[in-house]
């Protein structure tokens, strides 16, 4: 079978609802006394064909379809909101969309999904797109992602996008990995470069891999959307351009979107919220370097001064001398701020992953040879414990 698929075997179903108790998407009913399977709702685990005592239900999966390429154009990039505004992330990527269709000689489209959102469309254009489609619907005026793959899975069964792009977030990573499955195609994910093979028009996908021992390229040659998912502050957001045109196509979708399983009841801040890493200007950071957790009190008072955050390495985090929502790096927060203080930080590849973007770089390490210095602007070899007092007394004497 070439297509994927679940039957119910009529003959030998009793009607027994062992199926339904152990479907965990709801997708199995009864229906005169027979087993009835929602494909829209099964995800084809096998959780109900193992349940069934009498080996009613048959499960087929696809065995590598291939995609008819020639049909698909365009770059999509999904908008995603924060706090009823649309998240720097979006604007990035549209930047970096910019650059990718004009090799690819398509257009840039965003996918806006929410509700009471169309006054925003005019601020993608002018970021970027050539076109929004936008889906206005109260129930999606919450991201729930169930609500929204099935959203967008329509829309890129109707208008085949070449490529599609969403920020390295919550939001993003858990809305993307549902509609690559649904519509079986490939996915990077925490994406740190794209560009286009022009030779053979591929999205060449760049990631960390193993650990960010190596830049790993990935390309999806045989199926369709190219799907990608990129970290915040990893791609330049373009200045607006108010007298850019496009063109909005409000899209009223017909059948079942809504997972009527799932309800909004609050959203409640996660704690590292508090902790603006993305957006400082100036981040001090600490690492192994500083021996103990009562010595982040230096990086602390380092920050105090010049009205900075504060980030940490991931060995620092992993001691547990300062929580996750400091962390900068592969498996943290990625940052690009003004100046990028690294205090007693060796400079790993998963640590300068998610800083390297900085526009200015100072180091202060005993260790000469650490390859944080290999990428730092201005580098301060000597005792952490020393020269950070001196350069608060400094500051605070200006």
């Amino acid at each position: 079978m070439k297509e994927k698929g679940i039957k119910v075997i009529k003959e030998k179903c009793v009607g027994c609802g062992a199926c339904i108790k152990a479907c965990p998407f709801g997708a199995v009913t009864l229906e005169s006394k027979i087993a009835v399977i929602d494909l829209d709702k099964c995800t084809l685990c096998g959780a109900c064909k193992e349940a069934c005592p009498f080996g009613a239900i048959v499960i087929y999966k696809p065995q590598g379809v291939k995609t008819d390429v020639s049909g698909y154009k365009n770059v999509w990039v999904f908008i995603e909101r924060e706090e009823q505004k649309i998240a720097s992330v979006s604007f990035e990527l549209l930047g970096k969309a910019r650059v990718l269709a004009g090799d690819l000689k398509s257009k840039v489209v965003a996918v806006f999904l929410g509700s009471d959102i169309k006054k925003d469309t005019q601020e993608l254009i002018y970021k970027g797109a050539d076109e929004v489609i936008l889906v206005e619907k109260k129930e999606l005026g919450h991201f729930i992602a169930e609500n929204y793959a099935n959203t967008i899975v329509r829309l890129i069964q109707k208008y085949k996008p070449e490529i599609v792009l969403a920020g390295a977030t919550t939001t993003g990573r858990s809305l993307v990995s549902r509609i690559a499955v649904k519509i079986r195609t490939g996915l990077t994910a925490d994406c740190t470069g794209l560009d286009i093979d022009k030779e053979k028009k591929l999205l060449i996908q760049t990631r960390p891999a193993f650990g960010g021992n190596i830049m790993a390229q990935i390309i999806t040659p045989n199926y369709r959307p190219q799907m990608a998912t990129v970290r915040h502050k990893v791609m330049k957001e373009l200045p607006p351009d108010k007298n850019r045109e496009g063109k909005v196509i409000e899209e009223v979708l017909d059948g079942k979107i809504i997972d009527d399983r799932i309800e909004f009841v609050k959203f409640i801040k996660e704690e590292s919220y508090k902790v603006n890493l993305a957006d400082a200007d100036i981040i001090v950071s600490g690492g192994r370097g500083l021996g103990e957790p009562k010595n982040f009190s230096l990086i602390r008072e380092l920050a105090a001064a010049l009205n900075a955050a504060v980030g940490a390495s991931r060995a620092a985090v992993d001691a547990g001398w300062i929580p996750y929502s400091h962390q900068v790096g592969q498996t943290g927060r990625t940052v690009a701020p003004k100046i990028y203080i690294a205090c007693g930080i060796s400079g790993q590849i998963q640590h300068l992953v998610g800083m390297q973007s900085s526009k200015i770089i100072v180091a202060i390490n005993k260790d000469p040879d650490a390859p944080i210095f290999k990428i730092a602007n201005y580098g301060i070899v000597g005792d952490l414990f020393k020269v950070i007092p001196l350069l608060v007394e400094k500051i605070k004497s200006k």
